[in-house]
């Protein structure tokens, strides 16, 4: 069957429809759902129906059943989980990888977003100051940045040590360390379970998260292989590691350096803060999430490996019917052989952005960080407890059961979203400023959200 444009046609208005009413609710709308998914479950049908639907009724029925089950995570008073917002070059740009459906891993099967990616990666490069020629390769979030990475690094310090993991397996290899601070973000710790390494070895951190240098020298004297993870950006405190004694050291000792930087990364792209990120281009790896600190949508991690050699032998597929380019392909750099073009949302943002916009918006995201501590800290009980360094922020109200208690009623309210979480033994309030929308509004209306949330805690205690 041919497929016609103006079949689409009316499907598209709907979404788009939906869409913009969508965007124009954000500002105004209650930050967490008004339901759960128990309750959505008849709107979305218990049984699918025997025929068809036209194509516009099912994006309308899909459209009001999700309403009252969606986060506002566009809202600038969303501070949850580090999750940025959407630019609108960037989703604008993702609705047209939708449209566009090619799927990015042949270099010479789909062109236009293969060269559209290798652009983004190479400002990429450029913006953070990482090293030229490094692969980039676009995964679906973090995690699988830091797997990916890691994937590369698992090879490389085998082949170090005289064992080919891709040709013998991981039975019988020797032994590999991975040595993490005791702070360092779980991601970590499930990628290295997915390539069979096992458990890392844990080393201590400072009272803001960073790993303890002397520490780190001690526990790589043993001169097994090893692989050491450092990180930019505390999910706690927002700290970063001391990159250039740490990887001074690790090199000394052999050791490949892998660099979490999920949402801190970004600090390399501005001039006021990349202080934070001193010497963290010596590494061997970095990972980073797009939809953190960038504002692009979902399903965008970005890994970086500086050698593409190890990433290409721990990731590579060759198939007969497959069109190989000599340049090396997509696939060669991600564990998927088929995928989306999540990389030209990068590409769009930062297209949009230009290298000040960049600098800007992690400059601004830290900024609306310090002032919301500022105000915190002025309402009754609030007490900061890190360092506010870059876009985290934590603070505890009194006991962990008075601080627990303000959380939920600040939730129930409904103006912001600010998480709980524990953080060196205590019950806390995590703030995350990630998104490019906050404003001072925002941000005043949030702080009153709190306040009132402390009040009547305090009035029913």
């Amino acid at each position: 069957m041919t497929v016609k444009a103006d079949e689409y046609a009316a499907a598209l208005e709907a979404a788009a429809g939906h869409a913009r009413r969508w965007l124009e609710s954000v500002p105004d709308r209650p930050v967490p759902p008004r339901t759960d998914a128990d309750a959505l479950r008849a709107a979305f049908g218990e049984r699918l129906p025997d025929g068809p639907c036209e194509a516009a009724a099912v994006i309308d029925q899909l459209a009001e059943a999700m309403d009252a089950g969606l986060m506002d995570i566009a809202s600038g008073r969303f501070f949850g989980w580090v999750m940025g917002g959407t630019l609108p070059s960037a989703l604008a740009a993702d609705w047209l990888v939708s449209a566009w459906d090619q799927n990015t891993g042949l270099r010479k099967a789909t062109p236009g977003t293969a060269a559209a990616e290798e652009a983004a990666g190479r400002w990429l490069l450029d913006l953070l100051g990482l090293p030229h020629g490094s692969d980039v390769g676009f995964v679906t979030g973090g995690t699988m940045a830091n797997f990916t990475c890691l994937a590369a690094a698992r090879e490389q310090v085998f082949r170090d040590a005289g064992w080919d993991v891709g040709e013998r397996g991981l039975a019988g290899s020797p032994p590999v360390k991975v040595v993490v601070g005791r702070e360092r973000h779980d991601s970590i710790d499930v990628a290295l379970r997915y390539l069979g390494l096992g458990a890392p070895t844990v080393v201590a951190a400072d009272d803001q998260g960073r790993i303890d240098v002397a520490a780190l020298a001690a526990e790589l004297g043993d001169g097994r292989p090893a692989i050491v993870c450092l990180q930019a950006g505390n999910v706690h405190s927002g700290s970063f590691d001391d990159f250039a004694a740490a990887i001074a050291i690790a090199k000394d000792r052999g050791a490949w350096v892998h660099v979490d930087g999920a949402f801190g990364l970004w600090a390399g792209a501005s001039t006021e803060h990349r202080h934070l990120v001193a010497g963290y281009e010596a590494a061997d790896s970095w990972g980073t999430d797009a939809h953190k600190t960038l504002n692009v949508p979902y399903d965008c991690g970005i890994a970086i490996v500086a050698d593409p050699a190890p990433l290409r032998a721990a990731l590579s597929v060759h198939a007969s019917y497959l069109i190989p380019d000599a340049a090396g392909d997509p696939l060669d750099k991600v564990p998927e052989m088929s995928r989306r073009a999540r990389g030209v949302p990068v590409w769009a943002a930062l297209r949009g952005l230009g290298r000040s916009g960049v600098a800007d918006l992690v400059d601004r995201l830290v900024g609306n960080a310090q002032k919301i501590a500022a105000a915190a800290a002025g309402l009754p009980g609030v007490e900061i407890l890190n360092e506010v360094v870059y876009t985290q922020l934590c603070l505890a109200v009194g006991s962990d059961e008075r601080t627990r208690a303000v959380t939920e009623h600040l939730l129930a309210d409904g103006t912001a979203w600010m998480s709980g979480s524990t953080w060196r033994g205590r019950a806390v309030i995590r703030i995350s400023v990630s998104n490019w929308s906050t404003d001072d509004e925002d941000i005043e209306r949030s702080v009153d959200a709190l306040r009132r949330a402390i009040a009547a805690v305090v009035t029913n205690a």
